[in-house]
């Protein structure tokens, strides 16, 4: 099966099932929480709550470079199998919580798990897709992500009909079970060789298990995709935690139709970002080694007018454009993110790279989404949320003057 023309879009649709998993099971917690509190007291309050989230983040960040090494070095396949019947075990788990701390612990312990997933599948994908299909493939696979963003607000509709410990079961289930699905069908192909000797010291192995770290850093053409990545987090995180926010205080709405409304808008106009960013990158990459690169800056480039809409509209028309546009560019900015680090980093170290560029992408996002709250109680969120854009306009410029590949694919050095 593995040798059929058909089964690397057959592995892009397995990953897909995933993709939408990591972030439907991550989101549900948000949209539930109206319900969770009546048997939870301490989710009544807005300070553990914020601490629930950002437990999440913060493991998430810090354990996706050595999820990212690791995936270099093993078979990715079993990787992302362990990640998800894990992370669905601890989703079916948190439908048993009695207390806080045991939401808090399970919400730590679901940071580790997701975030061995999606250095391991995209780097998987990016070896199964070598050619012209690469970013469209990779498209494919994160429409999951942004329809998984989505779905996770009808978490609440599950709770509402029956519990939110339902809901917590019933999902938990269907990843465990799905993980049975990979097992059966889902193929490694690596792109280069590991070698593995016997008679190697532990101290040998540790500096080799952290060598690709080392090259990725030393290279400045990454530090610039690093930064690349990280500036559009910032308005990224911003709009995924207070949009909402936004659209209920500015258009003058209730949270309970601002809520879908600016989620969906968001998610839905992303999905179609990354296949008209794919399917552009693709073309464009035949023509000229920068055209992957010149994708992402238009898409980045959409991004700005968009934040500022965001930021200053105060009626129906100039927001709902700017969550559009926004969602948008950010779709056809995401999707050439792991094909542009293959024109710059070799397959045995590309895991690595987006662990790395995970890390800081999620941690700018912490830190942005900690002070937009001082900045919403100040009443400066609009203004604030509008600046960010002078970021994503430093990451375009860094990107088109910086980042000159001299292939379509990096191969072993």
């Amino acid at each position: 099966m593995q040798g059929k023309k058909w089964y690397p879009w057959f592995v892009v649709g397995l990953l897909w099932v995933v993709a939408l998993l990591n972030y439907l099971d991550r989101q549900m917690l948000s949209t539930m929480k109206p319900s969770m509190m009546i048997d939870i007291a301490e989710l009544n309050t807005a300070a553990n709550f914020g601490r629930l989230m950002a437990i999440f983040l913060w493991i998430y960040a810090l354990m996706s470079p050595v999820s990212g090494i690791i995936a270099d070095r093993l078979n990715r396949k079993w990787m992302i199998v362990g990640s998800l019947f894990v992370w669905s075990t601890v989703t079916l788990l948190m439908g048993f919580a009695k207390t806080f701390d045991q939401l808090y612990i399970l919400r730590a312990l679901m940071g580790v798990s997701e975030a061995f997933y999606m250095p391991a599948g995209l780097a998987l994908i990016a070896d199964y897709h070598q050619g012209k299909t690469r970013s469209l493939a990779i498209g494919l696979h994160m429409t999951g992500i942004y329809l998984g963003q989505a779905l996770g607000g009808f978490g609440a509709t599950i709770a509402g009909s029956y519990s939110w410990q339902t809901t917590f079961h019933l999902f938990g289930l269907i990843g465990v079970l799905y993980s049975v699905i990979l097992i059966l069908f889902l193929r490694e192909k690596k792109a280069y060789i590991i070698t593995h000797e016997l008679t190697d010291s532990f101290v040998k192995k540790f500096k080799e298990l952290f060598k690709g770290m080392g090259i990725l850093l030393g290279n400045i053409s990454f530090w610039v995709i690093l930064f690349y990545f990280s500036a559009p987090s910032l308005p990224g995180w911003a709009t995924k935690s207070w949009l909402p926010t936004l659209f209920a205080n500015n258009l003058h709405i209730d949270m309970s139709h601002a809520g879908p409304l600016s989620t969906i808008t968001m998610a839905m106009s992303s999905l179609v970002g990354v296949l008209i960013g794919g399917l552009v990158s693709d073309r464009w990459i035949q023509r000229s080694l920068r055209g992957r690169i010149f994708t992402g800056a238009l898409g980045l480039s959409l991004t700005i007018p968009a934040v500022l809409l965001i930021g200053f509209g105060h009626t129906f028309l100039p927001i709902m454009l700017g969550a559009s546009l926004f969602g948008l560019g950010f779709g056809i900015f995401d999707v050439n993110c792991m094909p542009i680090l293959c024109q710059f980093a070799s397959p045995r170290y590309r895991a690595t790279g987006y662990g790395l560029m995970n890390l800081a992408g999620i941690s700018t996002g912490a830190l942005i989404t900690t002070f937009l709250g001082k900045s919403a109680d100040s009443g400066n969120l609009s203004r604030d949320i509008a600046l960010l854009s002078i970021f994503v306009l430093a990451a375009v410029v860094l990107q088109l003057t910086m980042l000159h590949p001299t292939t379509a694919n990096k191969t072993e050095e």
